[in-house]
């Protein structure tokens, strides 16, 4: 694999197309489904785990910066969120998504929300935006093993501008995120991700390693970049703006963008 993860990497489905969809309650939990798994496989599985809760720019996690609310983007927003709820009703039913092509993203891992990945709709976000093909619609997993719709992900590619991003979905109202300069264990050295200096990760978004020099000195795989950029929109979670617009996966706990 090139250095970088690249944007084809999250369209292609990876895990999804290969691995057989559990339910919630099957899955096995992530410390036990990552021992199976290569660094890359890995890597994936920490990015979920970053966009749990609110999200914070830091070293490893990029957010568009916030602009001044008008009544046109209010608008826009509200447009977005109403044809959402209109073309996305159906999917509700997780087993429509799935006919529609809907993929479950890492299955045999432990989540509060999943992705369902679409590739088609993936890919062509690169170039156009449709709130109604989405690259993942997102299902907070239930205890009895369903699934429940709360909203879908759009992407776009990594190098859209900002104005570009605002284009598709206001960033006065959302916050686009990336992942970012990531140092990861070299290929077959999972058990690396283990590894600690001075109280801290080595590897992984909780690394205090963000340069190239540095993750090169560990012996490490330096990703300027995983995947592109990301929103989502959680317009079945609520009417609260602030869980509609949040950052992360955090749903019904206030954190607005």
């Amino acid at each position: 694999m090139p250095r970088g993860l690249g944007w084809a990497w999250i369209v292609a489905g990876v895990i999804v197309g290969a691995t057989p969809r559990l339910s919630a309650a099957q899955a096995p939990s992530s410390d036990s489904a990552m021992g199976a798994m290569d660094s890359t496989d890995q890597a994936t599985v920490q990015v979920h785990a970053a966009m749990s809760g609110a999200m914070i720019e830091d070293l490893h996690m990029r957010l568009t910066a916030p602009r001044p609310g008008s009544a046109a983007d209010s608008g826009r927003a509200w447009a977005l969120v109403t044809t959402m709820r209109r073309t996305l009703e159906r999917y509700r039913d997780v087993h429509a998504a799935e006919a529609d092509g809907f993929r479950q993203f890492l299955p045999n891992v432990r989540q509060a929300v999943y992705h369902f990945t679409n590739r088609r709709f993936g890919i062509a976000a690169i170039w156009t935006f449709d709130p109604a093909r989405p690259t993942s619609l997102l299902y907070r997993a239930e205890p009895d093993g369903g699934f429940t719709l709360v909203g879908a992900m759009y992407t776009a590619p990594a190098s859209a501008s900002e104005s570009e991003l605002d284009a598709r979905v206001p960033l006065s109202v959302a916050r686009w995120h990336e992942h970012v300069n990531w140092c990861i264990p070299p290929l077959g050295a999972r058990e690396r991700w283990s590894e600690q200096r001075d109280g801290h990760p080595v590897f992984g978004p909780q690394s205090p390693i963000a340069t190239r020099e540095a993750c090169d000195a560990v012996g490490g795989r330096f990703l300027p970049r995983i995947f592109g950029w990301m929103v989502h929109v959680n317009a079945f979670a609520g009417d609260d703006p602030h869980v509609i617009w949040s950052t992360g996966h955090d749903h019904g706990e206030g954190h607005g963008p």
